[in-house]
């Protein structure tokens, strides 16, 4: 891949690494969950045993008001410490007086955190000024941020321009396109997408697109219920959204002539109430009484389903199957999730695409049993609507690489 992080030798570089760091603190300010910040550690060793320094730049959550005590990044600057084997220096503005003493005194195999962008407005509204001021620090800017990549912010896009010749992907960038059109370029056949959550209107850009390179699409979780109403059935209280029935009846039939198997669930387990200790009980989706909701797939959905699955040889997984962080409707995306980790045991590809599906194979455990694990939820997603994303064509200088 051209500016992949193998091709670049950082020797007396100071490498501005833009990381996604945006990882999900409890009260106390300890970090739940550091796989965003695990992931970037290859990158950051390869800089610094390469003989350069490392400056990282990242948000964390969405401060509304500048200066926010708890989306200060110095919470996880301890952690990072102890990841690297190396203290961390951190500048308490990211473009401020700290920032540009440090980043001016920061010496070969040292790594310099900034503390959140998006303290700044700036950083969101792509402002060049303020780019300017981020790339003044470094001398090389690296791309290392998927879940960011769809956003065309200062440090995600914007700064790249102060860098002509010297820009690269990190090696999760680099991985994740690589994974990502592993399955939109040329994905070995039979491909299955399967697509989970509550909105069609949240996935229907990506189910069109796939109308285009999949064999199969499975669809499960709140979204199927839409479609189950837009031909006639009987759903009772299960989400709907009827401004989409016609555009549930087009994907059908769009399916149709492409020769796409579209997959519903033909039961559902269903709940007198949104309680995870509420009654349940199984029905053919398409036949709920008034009163109760679909809240996952049943027995019969999660058996056929399986079997599209066993029988793929690239698996695309986005969304889940049913309201899984309740115990009593999680056998549904459980089951999926033991389906697509058995087909890549048996040598089928699989990506799963963040946010909530990524979450449930952690869960559930199979995080080390499937081919990738996507670090980008909403990037992923618009990179399979076909959109160009700014964080990769700022790299590349080549917007066509990114759009299908």
């Amino acid at each position: 891949m051209k500016n992949a992080i193998e091709q670049q030798n950082f020797d007396g570089e100071k490498v501005l690494v833009r990381v996604d760091f945006n990882v999900p603190l409890n009260e106390k300010f300890e970090i739940t969950d550091d796989s965003r910040m695990t992931a970037v550690v290859p990158t950051i060793q390869k800089i610094l045993s390469d003989g350069g320094s490392v400056i990282l730049m990242s948000h964390l959550g969405r401060p509304k008001e500048g200066p926010t005590e708890k989306y200060s990044l110095k919470h996880i600057l301890a952690h990072l410490s102890e990841l690297l084997g190396t203290e961390v220096q951190f500048a308490d503005d990211c473009i401020g007086e700290s920032a540009v003493n440090l980043a001016a005194n920061l010496k070969a195999g040292e790594v310099l955190l900034l503390e959140n962008l998006r303290f700044y407005k700036e950083e969101e509204k792509g402002d060049k000024e303020f780019a300017k001021k981020l790339a003044s620090l470094g001398t090389f800017y690296m791309n290392d941020a998927f879940g960011t990549a769809h956003r065309a912010h200062a440090s995600t896009a914007i700064i790249a321009e102060f860098f002509p010749d010297k820009k690269s992907f990190g090696y999760v960038m680099g991985q994740e396109v690589a994974n990502a059109q592993k399955v939109v370029g040329n994905p070995e056949r039979p491909f299955t997408a399967i697509v989970g959550g509550a909105k069609v209107s949240d996935k229907i850009l990506i189910v069109e697109n796939l109308l285009n390179i999949a064999d199969h699409i499975i669809i499960g979780g709140g979204m199927a219920y839409t479609f189950f109403k837009a031909q006639g059935g009987e759903i009772g209280n299960s989400l709907c959204e009827m401004e989409r029935l016609d555009t549930c009846i087009e994907i059908l039939e769009r399916a149709k002539e492409k020769g796409v198997s579209i997959h519903l669930p033909e039961d559902s387990v269903i709940a007198d109430a949104f309680a995870a200790d509420a009654n349940t009980q199984n029905v053919a989706s398409g036949n709920i009484p008034s009163g109760w909701m679909g809240l996952d797939i049943g027995k019969q959905a999660q058996s056929a389903f399986s079997e599209v699955v066993a029988n793929s040889k690239t698996i695309l997984w986005n969304g889940p199957m049913g309201v899984f962080e309740m115990d009593a409707f999680a056998n549904g995306t459980k089951t999926i999730a033991e389906a697509v980790a058995k087909a890549t045991d048996n040598g089928s590809f699989s990506l799963i695409g963040g946010g909530d599906s990524a979450a449930a194979v952690h869960k559930f455990g199979f995080e080390n049993q499937v081919s990738y694990v996507s670090t980008g939820g909403g990037a992923l997603l618009e990179y399979f609507e076909g959109k160009v994303l700014p964080g990769i064509a700022a790299i590349t200088d080549d917007s066509s690489a990114v759009s299908q």
